[in-house]
């Protein structure tokens, strides 16, 4: 059994003005970086197997003092980045009507599937993200596992991994066989360093994936 904890990266200086940030390189703001430590209190006593992150700067930087305080090396890993919102990028929803209001009214209606120009599918990228996690359950869910080179709790291997609002809305969907262009209209909202944790369990001879709680706090 293994257990992934996704959590969202820090804040970031667009989070306040509710810019699209995709592909885009954005800084985290202090607020981002306390957050991130909160993260790494929670990780310090969690018993993790691993911890695994986005290659872009805001996820890095808000696993990396968690990596530290579980005493792992941070993994990366470029499938986990954020969908790219391609002319969308670092822009708010007001601005997006007025500047492509046709563009902007398919993505509203079909947001899984119909990107803003030059984007990215969020069907591409499930596609995208899905290998990455289900080698780390694949790695992690055969034996015993080992947390700081002793036998692993029998609550099986956890792996904290860091990624971005839009893509992990986009798995839950996929994992739980909903529709994912209703991901905004049912997971409205992903916490900032919020924990989501899904376990993954061996049924009928594959590992399923298992919905445990959705934008917990840290301090749980």
């Amino acid at each position: 059994m293994t257990t992934l904890y996704l959590a969202r990266h820090g804040e970031t200086v667009w989070h306040g003005e509710h810019r699209y940030a995709g592909s885009s390189d954005v800084e985290l703001t202090a607020h981002g970086l306390a957050q991130a430590d909160e993260l790494a209190e929670w990780a310090s006593r969690a018993r993790l197997s691993a911890v695994v992150s986005s290659t872009l700067s805001r996820a890095r930087l808000t696993a990396e003092p968690a990596a530290d305080a579980a005493e792992l090396e941070l993994r990366t890993d470029p499938r986990l980045v954020e969908i790219d919102f391609g002319a969308g990028e670092g822009l708010g929803p007001g601005e997006l009507a007025e500047r492509m209001p046709a563009e902007w009214a398919a993505f509203e209606r079909h947001p899984a599937r119909q990107p803003l120009p030059g984007g990215e599918a969020g069907v591409e990228g499930i596609a995208r993200a899905q290998p990455a996690l289900r080698e780390l359950v694949d790695e992690f869910g055969i034996g015993p596992g080992t947390v700081g080179g002793s036998a692993a709790s029998r609550q099986g291997d956890r792996v904290l991994v860091v990624m971005h609002g839009t893509l992990m809305r986009l798995l839950l969907c996929d994992w739980l066989g909903i529709d994912p262009d209703r991901y905004r209209d049912l997971f409205p909202e992903v916490e900032n360093c919020g924990l989501t944790p899904v376990r993954f369990e061996l049924l009928e001879g594959r590992m399923q994936p298992r919905l445990i709680g959705f934008n917990l706090p840290t301090a749980r």
